[in-house]
């Protein structure tokens, strides 16, 4: 039942999080920056304190009595991972729903495997299996394999994308931009995978809400806000920084657009974005944060973002063999991401 219900609870994260962009792609002349802050508010702030509230109303206390090196690591992954999640939204606007969620996912699930052994290669922790381990263990190897077929899987999607560049039809190419949506997808597929590290680092806190008496399902809902706040200082820095640059504060104020719906659908999206954590932590309480969880959950991803992106019409216009490509790499990136879920169950 356990194996069923962690399964079930990361579908729907995983779902959560293949469509929230659906939703940002309703907001009406707004610039990127604008709807991504209105959306990160509700994703990274707003809803996760309630979630927090309503499951753990304790969680104040328990944060604050945590010792600093806990809280310090766990904030310094959600500012790596907030990068990640700041990229994976331009990722998503020059590539594509389809293409996009497969190169990102692709590497931060391949990424997300290794990040944690390659840490504790430096810092050892006792049941924690390091870098020098998985190298001289059998499934250590299906683990590096697997990434290594991620990285062909990405290839693979990269010539799809130079094919579809070079064939679609312009209408149906919107703002697509291969190079600059390679470049920015492969950097936040890297680095987003330091979200599945920093679960781990903000370990204690949700040990400490468990041992409190609360649901070990919600444990993890603590541990979200210390992570969530490191991923909202980057993303909120980044987009202010942008409004200055572009002089697009006005978008919050302007009437010529439509504010209250722009603002309702970044909220939508905010918050689906952050359903994604919430359906995970629940199904991690049920199958661990091991690979097999962080792996469930982007294949998940992947296959809904593909499924809206074949939806939003985003390959017409390519003739057959550029699908097939397409087709081919998002197999290999699938393939993969077993490969590296049946290596870390060894």
């Amino acid at each position: 039942m356990h194996t069923i219900l962690g399964l079930f609870f990361h579908t729907i994260g995983g779902i959560s999080s293949g469509s929230f962009y659906m939703s940002l792609k309703k907001v009406k002349d707004w610039s990127w920056e604008s709807y991504w802050l209105v959306g990160g508010l509700f994703s990274w702030l707003i809803v996760p304190f309630i979630a927090a509230y309503i499951t753990i109303p304790e969680f104040l206390s328990i944060i604050t009595s945590e010792d600093s090196k806990t809280l310090y690591i766990t904030f310094s992954m959600g500012l790596i991972w907030g990068i990640g999640g700041l990229t994976y939204g331009l990722g998503i606007r020059y590539l594509g729903m389809s293409l996009g969620n497969s190169i990102v996912l692709g590497f931060s699930s391949a990424f997300g495997a290794i990040v944690p052994a390659i840490y504790y290669n430096f810092y050892p922790s006792e049941g924690k299996v390091n870098f020098s381990q998985m190298i001289s263990s059998n499934g250590g190897q299906l683990v590096l394999g697997g990434v290594l077929v991620c990285l062909i899987g990405i290839a693979i999607s990269g010539k799809a994308g130079v094919m579809k560049e070079n064939n679609a039809k312009k209408e149906f190419q919107d703002e697509f931009n291969l190079v600059k949506g390679l470049i920015i997808a492969i950097l936040s597929g890297i680095l987003s995978a330091f979200f599945n590290y920093g679960i781990e680092a903000g370990k204690p806190l949700a040990d400490e809400a468990v041992r409190l008496g609360y649901n070990p399902l919600f444990q993890n809902n603590v541990t979200y806000i210390v992570l969530l706040w490191g991923g909202l200082t980057t993303n909120f820095i980044w987009c202010i920084y942008l409004n200055f640059k572009n002089k697009s504060f006005v978008d919050y104020t302007n009437p010529n657009t439509p504010i209250a719906s722009n603002v309702l659908f970044s909220a939508i999206g905010g918050t689906l974005w952050f359903l994604q954590f919430f359906f995970y932590g629940m199904g991690e309480s049920k199958l661990g944060n091991g690979a097999s969880s962080w792996i469930l959950h982007m294949a998940t991803i992947i296959l809904t973002g593909n499924f809206w992106g074949l939806y939003l019409k985003e390959w017409q216009g390519v003739n057959r063999k550029t699908f097939r490509t397409f087709i081919l790499g998002i197999a290999a990136i699938l393939l993969s991401i077993i490969l590296v879920g049946i290596g870390n169950s060894i």
